[in-house]
């Protein structure tokens, strides 16, 4: 079997249930999705790269387990947002075909609040960066809100677009957020907040 088919070279192709412009805001929104699992990927192989130099350091119990906890956990993302694309690319989808169910974004939750448990308290915005491992998640999230956005306006044609992709998303980009925040936390590295921000949050972080 050959990789390339040749079918797409005038700008058309496949998805379930008939043909497309490459343009097309279906594809644009499974094309989006897909480009994220590529980056939590990249942020998967950093993390995976700090537990194994911190196998022959001194770091902390804490970093350690939080890093083997945050591979667990990306791989599980990655395996979702191939759900998520393979929701997406239906024409006409039927209930019982579709793979994204609304437990997914509850147990995200579930993740979200047992990372910021430990995070210390912040009140403005923070700038991305600190360790390498929160800078690719820092990248994740905001990828993700570009593929929740592609989605969004997929569902603003009138065109079906299952619903708890959207609800997945939106939640997804909140965990990314969290765990670079954890990332750097379990690291001793402090985030920067952005000083010419106002006080926008009441209460993220395990103090507030």
């Amino acid at each position: 079997m050959k990789l390339y088919t040749r079918t797409g070279d005038k700008g058309t192709t496949s998805v379930i249930g008939g043909k497309v412009n490459k343009d097309d805001e279906r594809v644009e929104a499974f094309g989006t999705i897909d480009e994220l699992g590529a980056f939590v990927g990249q942020a998967a192989a950093t993390a995976r790269t700090g537990t194994v130099a911190n196998a022959v350091t001194e770091a902390t119990e804490g970093l350690r387990a939080f890093e083997a906890r945050l591979l667990e956990e990306l791989t599980v993302i990655q395996h979702e947002l191939f759900d998520c694309g393979s929701d997406l690319s239906y024409a006409a989808p039927q209930p019982e075909q579709l793979k994204v169910k609304s437990e997914l974004a509850e147990r995200l939750e579930a993740w979200i609040d047992s990372h910021e448990a430990g995070n210390p308290p912040i009140a403005r915005f923070i700038l991305s960066g600190g360790t390498a491992t929160a800078a690719a998640l820092h990248v994740c999230r905001t990828v993700c809100r570009r593929a929740e956005r592609a989605v969004v306006t997929l569902a603003a044609t009138g065109r079906p677009c299952p619903p708890e992709v959207a609800k997945y998303l939106n939640r997804l980009s909140d965990y990314f957020f969290a765990a670079a925040r954890a990332a750097n936390a379990k690291a001793g590295v402090q985030d920067v907040e952005y000083e010419r921000g106002a006080a926008v949050f009441r209460r993220i972080g395990k103090e507030l």
